[in-house]
């Protein structure tokens, strides 16, 4: 059997994430533990193509089969304190996939994550209002979690904000969906684009009924 390390795209002289993707696959099609390891190992290698390639394949890996890579949550929570940007977005990703199979983790962390969540990347913010809609699903967290969802709709990029509000859109109860409306009716005037405005309205008139 190939070594792992030696099927990323980076040790293939690959520019494009077709050889890390088709690993995924191939790991989770045979439930490899073993490389999964190894990639977790290497999140620390010295060369910066192949933590970035690992990475990858993790989180590819996370969204088809996260109880393959959800026992190394402790491992993508540290990855968000690196500087590498793509690692950080990256161990985001896996967190919201495994999130899911490891709640518990999930929210006793979660002042982490937002906190790096408000600095970081696009992406890193879009996984981490994915985490918190997917806790407010979770009865046992739903109380603590749902403040901070609302939060984050008050406060998200007038960009981002149509899809965290579609996306969090089911959560809504007759309990609760005053605070919804309240939260995006407030964020109206921030939306300077037709296309994004009307959508966040769509929503507030689905939670308005």
């Amino acid at each position: 059997m190939m070594n792992v390390l030696s099927q990323l795209a980076s040790a293939l002289g690959r520019r494009d994430e077709v050889p890390n993707q088709e690993l995924a696959a191939d790991l989770v099609k045979r439930d490899d533990e073993r490389s999964v390891k190894e990639l977790i190992d290497n999140l620390q290698n010295k060369n910066k193509d192949i933590r970035s390639d690992c990475i990858k394949v993790l989180y590819e890996i996370a969204e088809q089969k996260p109880s393959l890579i959800s026992g190394y949550a402790k491992e993508f929570l540290a990855l968000l304190s690196d500087r590498n940007n793509r690692l950080q977005w990256g161990a985001m990703t896996a967190l919201d996939h495994i999130s899911a199979e490891n709640p518990k983790f999930i929210y006793e962390n979660l002042p982490v994550i937002l906190d790096v969540a408000d600095k970081g990347s696009v992406i890193t913010k879009d996984h981490a209002v994915s985490i918190l809609i997917k806790l407010c699903g979770n009865k046992e967290y739903a109380d603590d979690a749902f403040p901070l969802l609302i939060e984050q709709l008050i406060t998200a990029p007038a960009n981002q904000l149509p899809k965290y509000a579609e996306d969090a859109s089911h959560l809504a109860r007759p309990e609760n969906s005053s605070l919804f409306v309240k939260a995006l009716s407030g964020r109206l005037k921030d939306m300077e684009k037709d296309t994004k405005r009307k959508r966040v309205e769509k929503v507030i008139s689905k939670l308005s009924k």
